[in-house]
Parts: C-alpha cells; sequence; structure tokens
C-alpha cells in the first residue's frame, strides 16, 4: 500500500517536470530566454543534475552576459559529464569573457583555468576548433613576462590548418593583424577567402583593407565580387 502511494505521487511529479521541460525548451529554441529562465530553474530544484537543464541555463546566461553563473552551470556539468569537449570549451569561454570584465591582476589569475579548460576540450575532441581560436587569443594577449607567446599562437594556429584550411589561413592572419604585419595578414586572408568565400573570411579581409591598410578602393571592390556572387 505504502509503495502504492508513492507510485501515484511520484509519477505526477514527473508528468509535472516533463510538461514544463518540453514547453522550457520551447521556449528556449524560440530564444525566448526570459521566460524559459524560470521555468528551468524551477525543475533544477527539482533535478539538480539534469543535465540538459543545466546546459540551457547555462548558455541563457552567456546569453545575458552572466559569465560568472554560467561558468557555475557549466563547472557542473563538466564534472558530470567529463568527456564533453564543449563543456570546457565553454566554461573556459565564461571565464574569458569574465577576465574581460575584471581588473588585470584579476584576469591574469584566472588565466591558468581558462587555459586549462581549453587544452582539455581538445584532448577530449582533436579538431575543436573554437578552443584553439581561444587559446591563440590567449597567447597573442598576455604579455610575455606571464606566458604571452607568438609561437605557441602558431602552433595553434599550425594545428588549426592540418583539419581546417581556412581556420588555418584566418588565425594566421590573425596573428599577422595582431603584430600590425598587414600585407602578411592580406595575404593570409586572401586564402582564406579563396577556400572559403563566407561571409566570415569576406569581413576579415573586407575590415583589414578598410581600417588597417586604409585603402576603402580595395575594400569596395572586395564587397562588390562578394555581393554579385
Amino acid at each position: 500500500m505504502k509503495k502504492l502511494l508513492l507510485f501515484f505521487l511520484f509519477v505526477p511529479i514527473c508528468i509535472w517536470s516533463q510538461s514544463n521541460f518540453d514547453k522550457a525548451e520551447k521556449l528556449f529554441r524560440a530564444k525566448k530566454y526570459d521566460e524559459a529562465q524560470p521555468i528551468l530553474e524551477g525543475i533544477l530544484k527539482q533535478k539538480p543534475l539534469d543535465i540538459k537543464t543545466l546546459e540551457y541555463l547555462g548558455e541563457i546566461a552567456a546569453h545575458k552576459k552572466e559569465w560568472v553563473t554560467g561558468a557555475e552551470y557549466f563547472k557542473k556539468l563538466k564534472e558530470l559529464k567529463p568527456a564533453e569537449a564543449d563543456y570546457f570549451f565553454k566554461y573556459g569561454g565564461c571565464l574569458a569573457m569574465r577576465a574581460t570584465e575584471v581588473n588585470k591582476l584579476k584576469a591574469f589569475g584566472m588565466v591558468g583555468d581558462m587555459k586549462e579548460a581549453f587544452e582539455k576540450a581538445i584532448e577530449l575532441n582533436p579538431k575543436h576548433v573554437q578552443a584553439r581560436w581561444a587559446l591563440i587569443e590567449i597567447y597573442l594577449q598576455l604579455p610575455g613576462i606571464l606566458g604571452g607567446s607568438e609561437s605557441k599562437a602558431f602552433s595553434y594556429s599550425n594545428e588549426l590548418a592540418q583539419f581546417s584550411p581556412v581556420d588555418g589561413y584566418l588565425s594566421r592572419g590573425r596573428i599577422d593583424e595582431y603584430f600590425k604585419r598587414y600585407a602578411s595578414a592580406e595575404k593570409n586572408y586572401m586564402k582564406a577567402h579563396e577556400i572559403g568565400n563566407s561571409k566570415v573570411t569576406f569581413q576579415k579581409l573586407y575590415n583589414l583593407y578598410l581600417n588597417k591598410l586604409k585603402e576603402p578602393r580595395k575594400a569596395q571592390e572586395l564587397k562588390r565580387k562578394f555581393d554579385s556572387k
């Protein structure tokens, strides 16, 4: 009798939880984050280890630029799913964005955790493009005394080139642009655009012409060709 009573009590809770999750998921996919968030938070109280609920709440926090909250959700996710590369990447990403909002001393103290997260993402997924891009930025922007290194940035660029030629050329262009080697950056961005011919490759080359090389004529010609395709 007691077991039967527990069954009748437990089943409605499960049905409520699932129906609310379905509603929250639809709202999330429709990008109605403010409506989805309180429902998901309610579900999390009932199911504190639910992977999808934690993931959606982490994504919502990141969308709202609540980086500390986002990092907490993705930290929990990487503990629950230690073989999932994207959770490590997103955890490191939240830390990296938070680092842009705090003073330099505090930001430098976060670098180790960022690098560890991105490196783990690559270990779990050897073809993780975004994690390598994140490490390139870290090694470019850190002062040398704190571990900044053009050669390390370039090594990750070389790794990208092995399985994504477009990202290989784009990242080399980014390194060249960072060090104001604009002629070399142009060559790399041009090669990336020849291969990818995408909005991203176009924008990188267009911005270089317009803002760094100060060649608006080249920029407009590039735009004309790109728009005509």
